[in-house]
């Protein structure tokens, strides 16, 4: 790990150099593919130390984070030829990059805490400085209350754990607790970082005023740290678990419906894909709390898929916008017209959105489907509505955005440029080909 470590660390004195923008992108797709050969054919464990350590759990997720953080640079073209304070961009994404890595590779409880919360602060500067609206300032309120206050409990709770155990490697952390109080401050972090609904209301508003790198980063990475510190958390925590996880699967199942009815009546682009998160977060939660391997390998894998799926549909509806200034549905419609080339690739990623096969998001859907439903029938009744609604407000959004008589003929046709196209093709080629590799899903237990 320590070589992709200082990989990062060495990249950040470029920022400090003109015209580096393009070579800092490349050079983290670089740094991408070296990860996937150089430790795709090790053992389960690996590069492991006394603080870090890489497994199959981690593997996708720091892949995925180097992945993205190369496609928000390419996403953020303007702010490079506006002269935005690129340097300084640069600087918090690589930061931001250092931080996830290091998440993701802890092994033990306290790094891990340290890190995922850090992670926090880069992105929060990243909606700050770069948002769009004035309102990012009450976004960034928002992101910031909701995700520490709810992670105080867990520092305590992690205290709690060295008292007791001596040590806070998870392979050490021993599982007879029977303390819901215990139970409820480890997880409610990553609750409220998925997230989950009732504790939703930050998501909506950090994804709208942030900028499009802000919002892949946060569809894509930030959600999947609240999964990835479940999967972690309950290998020590699988009593409670088995005792209390139905509240929450109830809530998530219910959650996900409603959410679901939300995102129809949504007029903002970027609001209704954040919505639509929820609800595919939803699901992800409710498998992975049924502690089956159907719901953990299943949630590992939606939650790739989701981060490739959301953030390349940020990154159509940040095309729209820089053309029409709008992200209001209303002025959005009729883009068939507008960027006939630019409709296959909604289609592509709205139908991935929902499911469709050959994306990874159907194997994801169908391992969780499989597993709440062993888990309870009754909640088949949950399930189905679920994936009606998804498939509804993805068509809603892909038909009243493509269809429809254009408003504005200021433009007759707007094609889109080659930075587009292979930004959109490096999202949704992966989604599609790691179908072929999907017993990589169901390995890592």
């Amino acid at each position: 790990m320590l070589k992709f470590l200082f990989f990062i660390i060495f990249l950040i004195p470029l920022c400090l150099l003109n015209k580096v923008f393009w070579m800092v992108q490349n050079c983290l797709f670089l740094i991408g593919f070296m990860f996937i050969f150089l430790n795709y054919y090790s053992n389960y464990w690996m590069n492991i130390s006394y603080y870090f350590g890489c497994d199959m759990i981690s593997f996708g997720l720091i892949l995925l984070s180097i992945w993205i953080c190369g496609l928000m640079l390419m996403a953020s073209e303007l702010i490079y030829f506006n002269k935005n304070y690129e340097n300084l961009f640069l600087f918090m994404i690589l930061i931001l990059l250092l931080l996830l890595i290091l998440t993701f590779s802890s092994i033990s409880l306290f790094n891990f805490y340290l890190f995922f919360e850090s992670s926090l602060i880069p992105t929060l500067f990243l909606i700050i400085g770069w948002g769009y609206q004035p309102e990012r300032l009450q976004s960034g309120v928002y992101l910031l209350f909701y995700t520490l206050l709810a992670s105080l409990p867990m520092l305590l709770g992690i205290f709690y754990f060295y008292y007791i155990n001596n040590s806070l490697l998870f392979m050490f952390l021993l599982n007879d607790y029977n303390n819901f109080f215990l139970y409820l401050c480890m997880i409610l972090a990553f609750l409220v970082k998925m997230p989950m609904f009732l504790v939703h209301l930050w998501l909506p508003k950090a994804h709208v005023e942030a900028p499009v790198s802000g919002s892949m980063i946060l569809a894509g990475i930030l959600l999947k740290l609240g999964g990835y510190g479940l999967i972690r958390v309950f290998s020590f925590l699988t009593l409670l678990g088995v005792k209390y996880n139905f509240y929450f699967i109830s809530i998530s199942i219910l959650g996900g419906v409603l959410v679901s009815f939300i995102c129809l009546r949504q007029m903002d682009l970027k609001s209704l894909i954040a919505y639509s998160s929820i609800a595919h977060m939803g699901i992800v939660l409710s498998g992975l709390m049924t502690m089956f391997l159907w719901g953990l390998s299943g949630s590992y894998s939606l939650m790739i898929a989701h981060g490739l799926c959301s953030s390349g549909l940020f990154c159509l509806a940040n095309i729209s916008y820089e053309r029409l200034g709008s992200r209001s549905l209303l002025i959005n419609k009729g883009l068939m017209t507008l960027m006939p080339s630019m409709t296959l690739w909604w289609f592509l990623l709205c139908s991935a959105n929902m499911a469709c096969p050959p994306t990874l998001n159907l194997l994801g859907e169908i391992s969780l489907l499989n597993s709440v439903i062993s888990w309870s029938w009754f909640s088949m009744v949950g399930l189905s509505l679920l994936s009606f609604f998804s498939a509804a407000y993805t068509l809603y959004l892909y038909s009243f955005s493509q269809h429809g008589k254009f408003n504005n003929m200021m433009f007759s046709y707007s094609g889109g440029v080659n930075r587009e196209y292979l930004l959109l093709f490096l999202h949704w080629f992966p989604l599609n080909l790691l179908i072929l590799k999907s017993e990589s899903c169901f390995l890592f237990l």
